[in-house]
């Protein structure tokens, strides 16, 4: 019987997407791997594989539409045997329904297609990913998913695995099953505010232009706003003197020109916080709803602009890695991330981020931390100042400010000060660093 291939989430925060290109047209064969569509998400433009073998029945998504909710069918997989006539002559996409709320599953094209059971969880109410295909043969055969292994790509269930398997009995469901966190988006809809008829109705008669969001621009607004209503901040700050970092790096430079390798302060900073996540291990943590997560290695994330947004790609085990490979590695991710080419792997996780604005003269700010992170380091511009040498004496010194915004649920006062103290240390006396 036909397959529907449904919209994807390709990223965690993943709730609509652009069927940006199809690269398969309607009568092809494809088989499991072979990539089907283009597809923008919030962050990205990834490539969509096909999980199952088969021929391209029918295109239900035009290529170039926005806004196609995640779970909507966009195109119909015909088994061995099947014809397109098995699809059923009315089969077509609708605008609206590639925009309807698919929290239900959407009725199959022309009415042909057999409906597909909702994917299963396991017992402790993690998703089990398998394609429309395995979890219709399952349903068949009274098959659980949750006892299959899965043979697809990053372990999803696909036809083969459960072709010649026999049903045994379920794992008893949870007595209560968690509820469903709200997404991003309908969080940030609680916070009040003018709509936007009302906003337009204030600007009558002055000049402007309407700028549509995109799914990039809609995601941060929701997770910022979630962030600054749901999690209680605190602000630690610190002045840095950077001469002698300045002068070891200049040295560092000179040294590793032959290699093409060129040192930035941004580097230092990143291992100086990988140092201090180890040396304060109570500040490797993130919040986790009802407990926290002690991480063991040190993942930061850094926040790179991008047009029209941000990525925060991370740099995992920051602690082990020399300062020539964390400068390496920095640049490859902000290029990629400019480029909108980050994997959802490479821009998740990490246990705080870094946000510097200090290449833009900004002297200090505080940033916001973003979820579920537990601090983030807000890095500002090394600014010649007067101080008071350690001899008692006035002089001149080249002084950054960073403001360290906490997670009171995870870092208190006293902690995220050492964490701090540690961080400066680093970057005052350098060479520890290579040590």
């Amino acid at each position: 019987m036909p397959t529907e291939i449904l919209m994807p989430a390709l990223s965690p925060t993943m709730e609509e997407g652009t069927l940006a290109k199809w690269l398969v047209k309607e009568g092809d064969t494809v088989a499991s791997g072979d990539i089907l569509a283009e597809i923008e998400t919030d962050k990205a433009t990834m490539e969509f594989e096909a999980v199952d073998d088969g021929v391209i029945g029918k295109l239900l998504i035009a290529a170039g539409t926005d806004g196609v909710k995640v779970n909507t069918p966009i195109a119909v997989l015909l088994a061995d045997g099947e014809t397109a006539s098995d699809i059923g002559t009315t089969a077509k996409a609708a605008p609206e329904a590639a925009k309807a709320d698919t929290g239900a599953k959407a009725a199959p094209a022309g009415g042909s297609a057999a409906p597909v059971p909702p994917a299963p969880a396991k017992a402790d109410g993690t998703r089990v990913f398998a394609s429309p295909l395995a979890r219709r043969i399952a349903a068949e055969k009274g098959l659980d998913l949750a006892q299959v292994a899965g043979s697809g790509p990053h372990g999803r269930i696909v036809k083969a695995d459960v072709a010649g398997a026999t049903a045994a009995p379920k794992a008893a469901a949870p007595a209560t099953a968690p509820a469903p966190a709200a997404s991003a988006p309908a969080k940030a809809a609680l916070a009040s505010g003018p709509s936007a008829d009302q906003v337009a109705r204030m600007y009558e008669g002055r000049a402007y232009e309407e700028v549509a969001l995109d799914g990039m621009r809609k995601t941060v607004a929701a997770r910022l706003t979630e962030a600054k209503q749901t999690i209680p901040h605190f602000y630690l700050r610190r002045e840095v003197q950077l001469d002698a970092l300045m002068a070891f790096r200049a040295d560092l430079n000179r040294q590793l020109e032959g290699r093409g390798v060129k040192l930035s302060v941004n580097d230092f900073i990143i291992k100086a916080c990988a140092m201090a996540l180890q040396a304060v291990p109570g500040c490797n943590a993130v919040w986790a709803g009802d407990r926290m997560l002690r991480l063991k290695p040190s993942d930061v994330a850094v926040a790179v602009a991008v047009e029209g947004g941000l990525f925060t790609p991370v740099l995992k085990d920051a602690h082990l890695k020399s300062l020539s490979a964390l400068s390496a590695e920095m640049k490859d991710l902000a290029t990629r991330a400019r480029n909108k080419k980050l994997a959802p792997h490479e821009y998740v996780g990490g246990a705080m981020a870094i946000s510097n604005l200090g290449m833009f003269g900004i002297e200090n700010f505080d940033a916001v931390i973003n979820p579920p992170h537990g601090s983030i380091l807000a890095v500002g511009a090394g600014i010649k100042k007067p101080v008071v040498g350690s001899d008692g004496a006035l002089t001149v010194a080249t002084v950054m400010s960073m403001t360290l915004s906490v997670d009171h649920r995870v870092i208190d006062g006293a902690l995220g000060a050492e964490f701090l103290k540690e961080v400066v240390t680093s970057l005052e006396n350098p060479v520890t660093m290579l040590a």
